[in-house]
């Protein structure tokens, strides 16, 4: 992407969480009610024993997500100058900077401000208003702040573990968040959850994916929008990222059998189709997975 002239976003805060201990500084006790329906709309009801394994793994204590691994530890924010952020978080930055404008522009034209969200880096550990954030949860969007939470160490993952390197892989991902933050904002989350609670859990987990799926359009409408940002290869790099984080794919990679109404975020195709389909159209109004489902 072309990134040089792009002014950064000044919607950001950075967190400091690393150390170990139990994460502090909002009592997680009532987190947790906040944090497990969030893994498990994100990743299913699967998701939420798949994500603590992982924690295991990796050296964290699950019970820092309930104040139970101690040490009471503090997570400071701080929004320092743009000159002290890594290139990673001033790419994002300049990524977030270029979806306000977008998305600015498109809810002018409909007579309406777009509230911009907040950028959150972290590192580790963190704390959000939907309970703690854990890297191994990934980016996520938090609909009680209205933030996006990121660790920035994610990407690397998307060069070694999914074979998705390149800048525009940043920039599908973040837009990607910023298109849960619009789902929010028109109350469009609000009626999906609504239709969940009234589902069987296949039914819930399709909702979610077409929820998912209308975040890849999002994300395509804003590259479709700032089409100076866009290099030869970018495109591909883009349906490279969305193919390898596609259900399917991941269920693939981790050795087992693909099972549909176990997608959360919608199949590798499926993904690469409705990011296309942004990108294609320009269009929001283009970007409706559900079809009077909800």
């Amino acid at each position: 992407m072309r990134l040089d002239d792009e002014q950064e976003s000044s919607h950001y805060e950075v967190q400091d969480g690393r150390g170990g201990g139990g994460l502090g500084g909002g009592g997680l006790g009532g987190g947790l009610g906040m944090l497990l329906p969030l893994i498990g709309s994100r990743f299913g009801c699967g998701g939420i024993a798949v994500v603590l394994i992982i924690m295991v793994v990796m050296g964290v204590n699950p019970l820092s997500l309930i104040g139970g691994g101690g040490g009471g530890q503090q997570v400071q924010t701080q929004k320092p100058a743009s000159g002290q952020l890594t290139d990673v978080q001033r790419v994002s930055l300049k990524v977030l900077g270029s979806t306000e404008r977008r998305w600015a522009d498109i809810f002018k034209a409909q007579g309406q401000q777009y509230p911009a969200p907040t950028l959150v880096f972290y590192s580790q550990n963190g704390q959000s208003g939907c309970g703690a954030a854990q890297s191994a949860m990934g980016p996520f969007y938090c609909p009680a702040d209205q933030r996006i939470y990121l660790d920035t160490d994610f990407f690397k993952e998307m060069e070694t573990r999914f074979n998705a390197p390149g800048d525009f892989p940043i920039g599908y991902i973040i837009a990607h968040e910023v298109g849960h933050h619009i789902q929010t904002i028109t109350g469009e989350a609000d009626k999906i959850r609504k239709a969940q609670q009234r589902a069987s859990e296949a039914e819930g987990n399709a909702l979610q994916v077409k929820m998912e799926l209308q975040a890849d359009c999002y994300a395509g409408v804003w590259a479709a929008r700032d089409t100076n940002l866009m290099e030869p290869g970018d495109l591909e790099e883009g349906m490279r990222a969305a193919e390898a984080i596609g259900d399917d794919t991941l269920q693939r990679e981790a050795g087992r059998r693909p099972v549909p109404d176990s997608f959360t975020h919608g199949s590798s195709a499926q993904r690469m189709q409705w990011l296309r389909k942004g990108l294609d159209t320009g269009d929001p109004a283009q970007c409706d997975t559900f079809k009077g489902a909800i």
